[in-house]
């Protein structure tokens, strides 16, 4: 005998079944399986990533650095606390060349120093008149910083900013990475003390892989004043040391070495033609070191090998194995300085 149904098994198995339907329409309208997560990443281009990590990890570098690490430039204002004589506190700006003047203390450069460097500068000279005396300084006003992003980005331009930026922030200004950059940059920055003659500035080439994949920190770097960020398109290669225009170099289709050569419009007189060496990008810290000797290449008896992109050919000389030296160790860093970056070639 079959007993009729209460209201309360009624109630329990239409409350079953509405769940049962409802999760039959979540599962159905969103595809969970590892291979759908798989297409739907593989349909932003290179390009896509590394912009969305330019503006993840602009945000988070940012909460990491801190204003103790700013260096103070001309025409900041500072704010100076003598904690045991108040009537020495005073406000400071920074002259253009990169002085103040404060009451019992002769003029003391300030550019180029951190907050914490100033205290320690100011609370030794304030020793003569107080015992162990405590400065503090706040930055009140920062100077506008021009800053130039040029090449493949987004808003090309002249950004003024203020304060201690990043590369990651000014690359995040310009709009981000157009589809047609690589994945390297280059931040050009001017040199007085530059030991090679003929070069008014300094270039650090920053691998946007490092930086923005693999989460390297120590490649986003503190902007300064002036500087200028490049960003080719992709398919570079460099070419640095006895060579009479040194530089980067657009990639458009096959380039040999003898060719990139040329491009470069040939060897110095002081070059050593046995010793020209390539670092290649193998996709790893450590690049992989070729070895060429100009005169047998030309003499067919070894090949004339393909120039790969962001290749770095290194022309040795008498007077550049210094050079050489601490190239080496950036290579080995993850990102390297070089002199006579060509502006506007390759973009």
């Amino acid at each position: 005998m079959i007993r009729p149904l209460n209201n309360e098994m009624i109630q329990t198995i239409l409350s079953l079944s509405i769940f049962l339907l409802l999760l039959l329409t979540s599962c159905a309208g969103r595809d969970i399986r590892p291979e759908a997560v798989i297409a739907q990443h593989a349909s932003e281009t290179k390009t896509d990533i590394l912009n969305k990590e330019i503006t993840q990890k602009s945000i988070a570098f940012q909460k990491m650095s801190s204003a103790a690490d700013y260096k103070i430039g001309p025409e900041d204002l500072l704010e100076i606390t003598v904690f045991q004589a108040k009537e020495l506190d005073t406000v400071a700006r920074v002259s253009a060349s990169g002085f103040i003047k404060l009451p019992l203390i002769e003029k003391i450069e300030a550019s180029g120093r951190t907050t914490s460097e100033m205290e320690s500068v100011i609370a030794e000279k304030l020793k003569t008149y107080l015992s162990e005396p405590v400065v503090g300084i706040f930055i009140k006003e920062y100077r506008s910083q021009q800053i130039t992003v040029l090449g493949s980005v987004q808003k090309p331009g002249v950004y003024y900013v203020s304060g201690q930026r990043s590369l990651l922030e000014l690359l995040s200004l310009a709009g981000g990475l157009s589809g047609d950059a690589g994945d390297i940059c280059i931040v050009q920055r001017s040199s007085i003390a530059n030991p090679r003659e003929n070069q008014s500035t300094d270039n650090i080439v920053v691998d946007l892989d490092q930086l923005l994949i693999k989460g390297q920190v120590a490649f986003n770097i503190a902007m300064n004043a002036g500087d200028v960020i490049l960003v080719p398109k992709s398919g570079i290669f460099f070419i640095d040391g006895a060579v009479k225009s040194p530089g980067s170099f657009p990639l458009k289709g096959k380039i040999t070495f003898t060719q990139a050569i040329s491009m470069a419009k040939g060897l110095g007189l002081d070059a050593m033609k046995s010793d020209i060496k390539i670092y290649r990008d193998t996709g790893k810290q450590e690049r992989d070191v070729i070895t060429i000797d100009y005169d047998e290449v030309l003499d067919r008896k070894v090949p004339d090998i393909e120039v790969k992109d962001k290749d770095v050919i290194i022309v040795s000389s008498s007077n550049f194995k210094r050079f050489i030296g601490g190239l080496i160790g950036y290579f080995n860093f993850g990102y390297f300085g070089f002199g006579g970056v060509r502006p506007g070639a390759g973009f």
